[in-house]
């Protein structure tokens, strides 16, 4: 008796585009929650991540600050390393220029990593380093 070598693909393809139809169903339905959420489903719970994110991000140390933000590209020392070196970045940059790179990204840096506060205390701090 000689098999079909097309049955086995054929069974493996069915079974395939039954998984596609069942991970799909369960993909709308994630997003049909993710959409209540964001329409304040979840109102509460939002309200307390941003006062607790608020309480916790500002501090009065920029160098602490740039540790714990920038160091991991710019390098601890500001010497570089994924990111441009800042040694002598406030001899080639304003304070202002500064500070818009920080807020808007330049590159590869994205902005908006820190609050216009400890932007503007890193600023002043990258400056004085010079």
């Amino acid at each position: 008796m000689k098999r079909n070598p097309v049955i086995p693909f054929a069974i493996i393809a069915a079974v395939g585009i039954l998984l596609v139809i069942i991970i799909s169903f369960q993909g709308a339905n994630q997003r049909d929650d993710i959409a209540q959420q964001e329409e304040g489903g979840d109102a509460q719970t939002e309200e307390g991540q941003q006062e607790d994110s608020q309480e916790g991000e500002t501090t009065d140390d920029p160098s602490e600050v740039f540790e714990t933000n920038c160091a991991s590209c710019h390098g601890a020392d500001l010497s570089g390393g994924a990111g441009p070196e800042l040694v002598e970045v406030g001899s080639r940059l304003s304070e202002d220029e500064i500070y818009n790179i920080i807020m808007q990204g330049q590159g590869s840096m994205p902005g908006g990593l820190v609050s216009e506060e400890e932007a503007q205390a890193i600023s002043t701090w990258l400056l004085e380093e010079q």
